[in-house]
């Protein structure tokens, strides 16, 4: 699997990814703004769209899902519990952060802990971690987890906004904490980490 970090977007700086199977398939994680730009770059290197893998439902990793989507004909995935977030733009804090220019998508499909999403020879597993909203998820790959808001580098995703729970976060550090060996991790946010580095330095995964 090739993974692909595009440029942050949105005005919370928020990373996407695109995972290229060896067919020149793609899987997008996360789709923050700018559709001509992700569909550009995706176009650019010859790969096909399959589908887009959201980390959750705030505005700043969803805003161009419907555009993409209506022109490529993707699937887009969702865990279930932040599933109304895609069409409901208070829980997806558009009005907070005074957003402008989003467009609400209907078409997800919802996905749940334990889910396995495959891309030719690429399976996504799934694994709630609720917390920074309750349907976040990561999604792990080869040696590769996409942690959304859930993770960064030394901290973790804020438990302040609506849908968020601290207590919700702290058992989803425990989980990953057990997760098997060493992973890259790609944050929804700032820069990428390992998971043994996490458990060295991150007070939240002590």
């Amino acid at each position: 699997m090739d993974v692909i970090k595009l440029k942050p977007l949105s005005v919370c700086d928020t990373n996407s990814y695109i995972a290229v199977s060896k067919a020149g398939n793609a899987a997008l994680i996360d789709a923050p703004a700018d559709a001509d730009y992700i569909l550009g770059e995706i176009e650019k290197r010859g790969l096909a769209l399959k589908m887009i893998l959201l980390t959750h439902g705030h505005f700043d990793h969803v805003g161009a899902v419907a555009d993409i989507a209506e022109r490529t004909g993707c699937d887009v995935y969702i865990h279930e519990r932040d599933f109304t977030k895609l069409t409901d733009p208070e829980s997806q804090l558009i009005q907070f952060f005074h957003v402008r220019g989003y467009r609400p998508y209907a078409g997800a499909k919802p996905i749940g802990d334990g889910d396995i999403i495959k891309l030719d020879e690429i399976e996504f597993d799934v694994i709630h971690t609720p917390g920074h909203t309750s349907g976040s998820v990561c999604y792990i790959a080869d040696d590769v987890m996409f942690s959304g808001d859930t993770l960064f580098a030394r901290s973790v995703g804020r438990t302040d906004m609506p849908d968020g729970s601290y207590e919700d976060l702290m058992r989803s550090m425990a989980v990953i904490k057990d997760l098997g060996g060493d992973l890259r991790i790609l944050p929804g946010h700032m820069g990428e980490t390992t998971l043994e580095t996490e458990r060295r330095l991150n007070s939240y995964l002590k």
